[in-house]
């Protein structure tokens, strides 16, 4: 048997290296490059073979762990998770800055593959800078955090280890149904240890993604459920984007005369202006989405989590009913909402089901609701982006701003990256997609943080589309490092920074529940109170000083007028941009038809917080429970 001799490292960036997936016969290399910051416990480990030119994995340097991580998701996402990228850190807190960014990837079942540098496996120098001790545990170190937040886990304490540790790793992030965030934890001593690796092991290899079908058993369950309802209304969740279904379900719903809403990863996989497309459901979702599905008699979801932002907390579907049909290639979310579950791939399992029924000569009996919905939130909408210039505190309206960038500013493959606070909101409201995959929101953890990072990431993804990341003042301060390596790489991206003063989006949701404002905006203490409550003077900051400092081009914009003279300078620009856009505290959008679930208090002084109590055990009684 041929063998190559190799250090733990080199082994793993020549096998990386070699990594494919092929779907639909197209054939593409899997894994792209690492991003990394060198500490000592992966600079002369895995920092040494990456450092050598006998492979392809571009390295691009990090300047926050959690934001090069984001960075690599935004990477796969934008992808639609035929590509990835690995991410390297030192040990101890270079480490576990990685971990938000696991969970945010597991829970949007985005692949990313992260390389933690670890303790010495030989245990002769402990302890060693940065290493965790525990004293019920000597095996445990900083890695082992990773656990609860990734799919697959593993330490290679041992070169030859590696293989099975490798190959587990690409099964996991190669599987549409299984695929999230993967640990390889590599300790320092074993990253420079050598083995005679079999040749074969580095060969190129395919992992084929096949298209998972229904059985015709299966198929004819589905179809019976649908030609048994009559008002049957679709999700199109992530998964359809990521299977690249968006056509298979555009044609299915125009077809069948099936109406869809869209959830944040769905949204954008068929664009806004589809006959069937009622935009965003839900909580954050709008009027027409969310008065179909209360009269639906059969929820179709294909792709999506249902999570409590797309079900209303399991309140939105009124009809007493109605039933769930979920196409899913997971179990765990296709048996959500007590659906009927239908493991299949997105787009096989639509494209089935439209011969199927096509064959029984069904459709829906909607007759205008569809497309008298659509018309009364499309006048809705355009009353949002264009009647007021002004929010209720007179300062500049952050819908007006968000009018202007989709209706006059962004070119129409533009893409948008958003995460937390109002805007993910805003934008499944009335955001107007016109390009398929042009929509990138991480709202499964809604991380703060994410935007920057993740513009980043997309831009490298599509570098000949504009990225625009659209971000609050108060996630933009949580987390921008990235910037620099936008700067350093020469990566441009645009950076729209709603500025509200604080956490505008949580103070809604704590007023909304009888709660007197306190500690959301950004205020100074106030000298009365000696708390941080609405008495507070409002502290101004100069975001737009921050980006130019880092070699950005800036604006500071207050009105329409600047607004619009600022985007049309920052798409000539080459270089990363930010434009400081200050608006009013509340001129976000509020909620159509929809419930969420929070944990009001049942005890309180004060008796709006009481009244808030009533409502949520009113609105408990009629969701369902499971």
């Amino acid at each position: 048997m041929k063998t190559i001799r190799l250090t733990m490292a080199q082994a793993l960036v020549k096998f990386l290296d070699n990594q494919y997936v092929s779907q639909d016969g197209t054939e593409e290399k899997f894994i792209n490059g690492v991003f990394g910051i060198f500490g000592h416990g992966c600079v002369v480990g895995l920092g040494e073979a990456l450092q050598e030119p006998d492979h392809s994995l571009k390295f691009y340097q990090g300047h926050n762990e959690q934001g090069m991580a984001h960075a690599a998701i935004a990477y796969a996402k934008q992808n639609n998770r035929r590509k990835i990228m690995a991410v390297t850190s030192s040990i101890g807190p270079g480490a576990l800055n990685m971990v938000t960014a696991a969970g945010l990837a597991s829970v949007n079942r985005i692949p990313v593959l992260l390389l933690p540098g670890d303790a010495f496996a030989c245990r002769q120098p402990d302890p060693v800078l940065q290493q965790m001790e525990q004293f019920h545990d000597y095996t445990a170190t900083s890695n082992d955090a990773f656990r609860s937040v990734c799919r697959y886990w593993d330490r290679v304490n041992r070169p030859e280890q590696l293989m099975t540790a490798a190959l587990n790793a690409l099964r996991v992030l190669t599987d549409p149904a299984e695929t999230g965030a993967v640990c390889l934890a590599l300790p320092q001593d074993v990253q420079a240890e050598s083995w005679d690796y079999p040749a074969e092991f580095f060969e190129k290899r395919v992992h084929f993604m096949d298209r998972r079908s229904l059985t015709p058993e299966a198929l004819g369950r589905a179809a019976d459920l649908i030609a048994g309802s009559q008002k049957p209304m679709v999700v199109c969740g992530g998964g359809v984007r990521y299977s690249e279904a968006g056509e298979a379900l555009a044609a299915f719903c125009e077809e069948f005369h099936i109406p869809f809403g869209e959830t944040q990863a769905g949204k954008s996989a068929v664009t806004w202006d589809h006959a069937m497309n009622l935009g965003g459901m839900g909580v954050t979702g709008g009027l027409a989405a969310n008065m179909i599905s209360e009269n639906a008699d059969l929820i179709i979801a294909v792709g999506t989590r249902m999570s409590d932002f797309t079900t209303g907390s399991k309140s939105s579907f009124k009809n007493q009913g109605v039933q769930f049909l979920s196409l899913n290639v997971n179990s765990f979310d296709a048996y959500k909402m007590n659906a009927f579950p239908f493991l299949c791939d997105a787009r096989s399992g639509l494209e089935s089901l439209s011969l199927e029924l096509r064959s029984r000569r069904w459709i829906s009996v909607y007759t205008t609701e569809i497309s008298e919905a659509r018309a009364a939130w499309k006048k809705e909408v355009d009353h949002l982006y264009f009647d007021e210039e002004s929010g209720p505190n007179r300062g500049y309206s952050q819908m007006r701003a968000l009018g202007i960038m989709n209706e006059e500013a962004f070119a129409d493959d533009a893409i948008v990256v958003g995460a937390s606070g109002s805007l993910p909101g805003d934008m499944q409201r009335v955001w107007r997609p016109r390009c398929k995959d042009s929509y990138h929101m991480e709202y499964g953890f809604s991380c703060m943080g994410y935007e920057v990072s993740g513009a980043l990431g997309a831009k490298i993804a599509a570098p000949d589309q504009e990225v625009y990341s659209m971000t609050g003042d108060a996630s933009f301060v949580m987390l921008h490092s990235e910037i620099l390596t936008s700067i350093q790489e020469g990566i441009k991206i645009n950076i729209m920074l709603f500025d509200n003063n604080g956490f505008g989006c949580i103070d809604n949701l704590q007023t909304s529940q009888g709660i007197p404002k306190f500690g959301c905006e950004l205020k100074y203490r106030n000298p009365e109170t000696g708390r941080l409550d609405e008495g507070g003077k409002l502290i101004p900051v100069d975001y737009a000083k921050i980006a130019e400092g880092y070699g950005c081009r800036v604006w500071r914009v207050s009105n329409s007028d600047e607004l619009k003279l600022a985007l049309k300078e920052a798409k000539e620009s080459p270089v990363t941009t930010l434009i400081d856009i200050k608006v009013d505290f509340d001129s976000m959008s509020g909620g159509y038809m929809n419930w969420w679930r929070v944990g009001t208090p049942e005890v309180s002084k004060k008796k709006t917080v009481l009244e808030a109590n009533k409502d949520l055990v009113k609105n408990i009684a009629e969701a369902k429970q499971y």
